[in-house]
């Protein structure tokens, strides 16, 4: 069962992977504006967030078979089709859910940088002199 669990967090952290370099480089090219930087990292790790949720939710439903777990572990288990689908599909919605529960995380760090830097920003722009 824990073969099962990293193998499946390796799957998804790589995944997970990606788009943070996709955020990471998109709010790298922004910096320029670090409340629009840190505004759009945000928007798109909630993005990230809504796509783990929605994997998490059919997870139960999806057929194990076209999964990267399936090619690395599920083809050697000794149990029937149902057994595996039910015991695969288990582990990847709790380890979807697990993800999309730190990924909510940084969006919420990132949506809160946001909020600060503006904040900064407008009452740096109202005690400014005239």
């Amino acid at each position: 069962m824990e073969r099962i669990r990293e193998v499946a967090d390796q799957t998804i952290r790589r995944a997970c992977g990606f788009a943070s370099l996709g955020i990471g480089t998109t709010m790298l090219a922004l910096s320029f504006d670090m409340v629009l930087a840190f505004r759009v990292g945000a928007v798109l790790t909630t993005f990230v967030l809504v796509g783990l949720l929605y994997l998490g939710y059919r997870a139960p439903r999806y057929d194990v078979r076209r999964t990267e777990l399936w090619s690395v572990v599920g083809r050697s288990m000794p149990f029937s089709r149902e057994r595996t689908q039910a015991l695969l599909s288990g582990v990847l919605r709790e380890r979807y859910l697990w993800h999309a529960d730190r990924a909510a995380g940084f969006a919420l760090l990132f949506w809160s940088v946001a909020f600060l830097l503006w904040l900064s920003r407008m009452l740096r722009g109202a005690l400014a002199p005239a």
